[in-house]
């Protein structure tokens, strides 16, 4: 038995330090390896175990961090994903908004309506309102019985002329009575040679008829229409 043991003592100790190179060499194999993340179990390794910087920034998945919890400026793709308040812009580093553009055209536009509703005033005078809308007179006329009439008579033509010039002016010549009314207003004076009117009394023959005038007395007589006098259009109120 001794004897078997003394024979096999040397192979014993081969094997032996085989066993001792093949252990160490694996200790130092581990010590070498690099540990990937597989190796390793989620939620394993608690977040005060991480180096500063040892993991970049794309490699976390996104909102994984809440925004409170980041350094300003320490991960921008985290950050840039986090929600921005008022306080965290700066004015002055915006440009100016499409639609602020438009605004300053509008102060524009709103001064250029403006001062056409200025111009407008100027034109209309004792400016009035009907069913709602802003109406006036155009120079040298003033509104009276609904409508705006003529300041001042034209030149004396006969009736039918009259007539015409009036319609070419989007107007009509007055009635007698009207006319007569509006003589009496402050700072109105008829024509000394009397003007027409509106109204026919009574038809002679073809194209001889007679048209009632009204003197500045408010005297109303009864003409031929083919004699002549000045005359005024009462013309629909302007918007």
């Amino acid at each position: 038995m001794r004897q078997a043991l003394s024979r096999q003592s040397p192979a014993l100790a081969v094997a032996a330090l085989a066993l001792f190179v093949a252990m160490g060499g694996s200790v130092y194999a581990a010590k070498r390896a690099r540990i990937n993340g597989g190796a390793i179990r989620a939620k394993s390794i608690p977040g005060n175990r991480l180096k500063p910087h040892s993991i970049a920034a794309n490699r976390l998945k996104p909102h994984s961090i809440a925004a409170g919890l980041l350094k300003p400026g320490t991960i921008p793709e985290i950050a840039a994903d986090a929600p921005l308040n008022g306080s965290d812009i700066n004015e002055l580093s915006l440009g100016q908004v499409p639609s602020a553009a438009h605004a300053d055209a509008a102060d524009t536009a709103q001064s250029a309506v403006d001062a056409q509703t200025a111009l407008n005033a100027v034109n209309a005078i004792d400016a009035q309102t009907v069913n709602g809308h802003s109406v006036g007179c155009m120079p040298g006329a003033q509104p009276f019985a609904g409508a705006c009439w003529e300041s001042a008579p034209g030149a004396a033509v006969n009736a039918p002329t009259a007539a015409r010039k009036c319609a070419g002016r989007g107007g009509e010549l007055p009635g007698a009575l009207a006319l007569a009314a509006f003589a009496e207003e402050p700072g109105v004076s008829l024509d000394l040679e009397d003007e027409w009117s509106s109204d026919v009394t009574n038809v002679a023959g073809p194209n001889a008829y007679s048209v009632v005038t009204v003197s500045d007395t408010s005297e109303i007589n009864y003409v031929l229409s083919s004699t002549t006098h000045p005359y005024r259009c009462v013309i629909p109120l302007v918007r």
